[in-house]
């Protein structure tokens, strides 16, 4: 059973919703916690923040001359000004968070639906590792989902489910076919976002196709 996509008008609640708590989780965390790593491979819980934060804090102007500086190419600029600022205190970034729960940014292209997703999945890469459970809402899981199964976004991961069947062990949710692989519906997203869990986060011989010692 795939997620049906979640009514445009409930997307900001959500959206507001899951940036609120996570600022609560960062306002939580200890001073070393920001320099610990996560899923985003050679980010830290700070240079994460600092990529969440930064549409609330540049302008479109500021971007455009941050893309032109990068030759164009958004991969390579998110990181340059990820590692940059993450130089900001963790209470100032935490701040950029939690002031701007209701920003109605987009991603270029997209709708509220790519932006509730990008808020989660980067959430989910920071409190996944350090082992805290966000407990998202199931409309926000569902949306996620619907999301990350997109055809969009199945071509930028370009995650291989060949013979795999997705199964989510806390939502009636499916997605392919073949041996189960069963998690939470979010470490199910991770994987469909190209992203590795530790182990024991899935069940089923398969599972160690998304998984790490």
């Amino acid at each position: 059973m795939k997620s049906s996509s979640i009514p445009a008008v409930e997307l900001p609640a959500l959206i507001a919703a899951e940036r609120a708590e996570l600022a609560d989780v960062l306002a939580g965390l200890r001073a070393e916690d920001w320099d610990r790593p996560t899923l985003c491979a050679g980010w830290r819980v700070r240079e994460v923040v600092a990529h969440i934060t930064m549409p609330f804090r540049y302008s479109t102007a500021r971007f455009l001359s941050e893309m032109v500086r990068s030759g164009g190419r958004f991969d390579r600029m998110a990181d340059r000004c990820a590692r940059r600022d993450a130089s900001a205190g963790p209470d100032q970034l935490t701040a950029a968070l939690r002031d701007n729960t209701t920003h109605r940014w987009k991603p270029p292209g997209a709708g509220l639906d790519a932006a509730l997703t990008h808020d989660v999945i980067h959430g989910l890469d920071i409190t996944s590792p350090l082992g805290i459970d966000l407990r998202l809402p199931e409309a926000t899981l569902r949306s996620v989902l619907s999301t990350v199964t997109g055809r969009k976004s199945m071509k930028h991961f370009g995650v291989d489910l060949d013979g795999i069947e997705l199964r989510a062990a806390d939502l009636d949710w499916s997605y392919g076919t073949g041996t189960p692989v069963i998690g939470a519906a979010q470490n199910l997203a991770l994987i469909l976002c190209g992203r590795t869990l530790a182990a024991g986060q899935l069940r089923g011989e398969a599972g160690t196709r998304f998984t790490h010692a």
